[in-house]
């Protein structure tokens, strides 16, 4: 079943509440679960919110009935009553920042910029302190855009590193939700820089922060134009490499997606596979399971039963299964990419392996009609470094033979044992006396 491979349970624990409401209406649309369960588990994270208009409508579509309970109508008067609350406090900074000749004299003097706050315009920490309750509420609310704008001249005034960085994260999460990939990235970032940068009361605590963005950063990398170059860049760093391995194996779906289709990460690559059969027994994906059965076991009668499950699996994804096109017409690019590139692993490392190739099983392990591989593999060999020949009248492909140094095989796979070896020790002893993550 689809929903087997299903990440939302275990992505959704890492992420804002607001967050998960796309990642329902993915499933949703999928039908990957009866639409009764959806709508559901769309209420009670909505009860947790202030979207009450939404969950009306959530209310109704699943009971069937224009009808409202009394409890939901008096929580709507109070949210209302509490918006106008929070506005009213925050209202001299508010008018203060929509007065552009005012906002330019601050900017100019900056080194006073509180001070002139407070004497020119009456502006002190408390006002300032309500743009960022005001901005929350807003969020909670579902008014991304205002929350948005609150959450950035909150940080500009802000002199509480702690609470800077809250407001930094309700920053990335606004400009996520309103798919402004641009201005998330750069959000996500200074969110890294200061992650990576600040002293925290315990190193837990700053892999608990890794581990949050590497999954808020996935609406980012699977939007933005050069986001599968950019996921590497991230996931494959050690420390955020390291986190993953022991806290959130099922990330490596996305670092190897990206891998597989990004061609200009190949140096990185050969690392990468050596994760891969480190985490074979603890991590259960297709898509790592794939890899390994062309990099690690040589398996490819096993690797082309994988490459139909990585496809199961793409277009299930609400990250790796993004839609392209216009009504009836759509496609998945990542879903080809991957495809495409998959097929070209198995056919270099196949011919690697082997001197002789009859095209009639290379097509079938590479999930292609005779024709279409003929057509496929010549066109590859005249555009790749491989040295090989194509004797159309007995229907094989001839390979210069490669020898592969067993010893120096294992002296590789030793010093990666070793390493991780190394890895893992350092951790057991800097997470020796744990602390509760606030």
């Amino acid at each position: 079943m689809a929903s087997d491979y299903d990440l939302t349970q275990r992505i959704a624990a890492h992420l804002d509440r607001h967050m998960v409401f796309p990642l329902l209406q993915w499933l949703q649309e999928r039908g990957l679960y009866p639409e009764e369960d959806i709508l559901k588990a769309k209420i009670e994270l909505l009860n947790a919110t202030n979207m009450v208009d939404y969950a009306v409508d959530m209310h109704k579509a699943l009971y069937h009935t224009e009808e409202v309970s009394q409890e939901m109508v008096e929580r709507r008067a109070q949210v209302v009553a509490r918006m106008k609350q929070l506005e009213d406090a925050a209202s001299p900074i508010t008018k203060f920042l929509q007065n552009p000749n005012a906002t330019q004299e601050l900017r100019n003097d900056k080194q006073y910029s509180l001070q002139l706050l407070h004497d020119k315009y009456q502006i002190g920490p408390e006002q300032i302190e309500a743009l960022y309750h005001c901005g929350k509420f807003q969020f909670e609310c579902g008014n991304y855009t205002t929350a948005a704008d609150y959450l950035y001249q909150y940080r500009t005034f802000c002199t509480n590193p702690e609470k800077s960085l809250t407001a930094l994260w309700g920053k990335l999460a606004a400009e996520i939700l309103m798919k402004h990939w641009d201005i998330a990235l750069e959000e996500l970032n200074r969110l890294k820089e200061i992650i990576d940068s600040k002293s925290f009361s315990s190193p837990l605590n700053q892999v608990q922060s890794r581990i949050w963005l590497m999954h808020w950063s996935l609406f980012v990398f699977f939007n933005h134009d050069n986001g599968k170059t950019l996921i590497i860049d991230l996931f494959n760093q050690d420390k955020y490499l390291n986190a993953i391995q022991t806290n959130a194996p099922h990330l490596l779906r996305y670092l190897a997606a990206a891998f597989v289709v990004n061609k200009r990460k190949r140096p990185q690559f050969k690392e990468f596979i050596k994760v891969i059969q480190q985490e074979a027994y603890s991590s259960k994906d297709p898509i790592t399971e794939f890899l390994a059965c062309v990099f690690v076991n040589y398996d490819f009668d096993g690797a082309h039963k994988k490459m139909r499950e990585c496809e199961e699996v793409i277009l299930n994804d609400p990250f790796l299964g993004m839609r392209v096109g216009e009504g009836s017409f759509t496609t998945v690019p990542l879903r080809d990419e991957f495809l495409e590139n998959a097929r070209l692993f198995i056919f270099e490392t196949y011919c690697r392996i082997h001197q002789r190739i009859e095209m009639r099983v290379l097509a079938e392990k590479l999930n292609l009609k005779f024709e279409e591989a003929e057509a496929w593999i010549v066109n590859l060999i005249r555009t790749s470094k491989l040295d090989a020949k194509i004797d159309s009248k007995t229907g094989t492909v001839t390979m210069e033979p490669h020898h592969v140094d067993v010893y120096e095989q294992l002296i590789d796979h030793t010093k990666t044992l070793s390493n991780r070896t190394y890895k893992l020790v350092s951790q057991l002893l800097e997470h020796g006396q744990p602390q509760a993550i606030r």
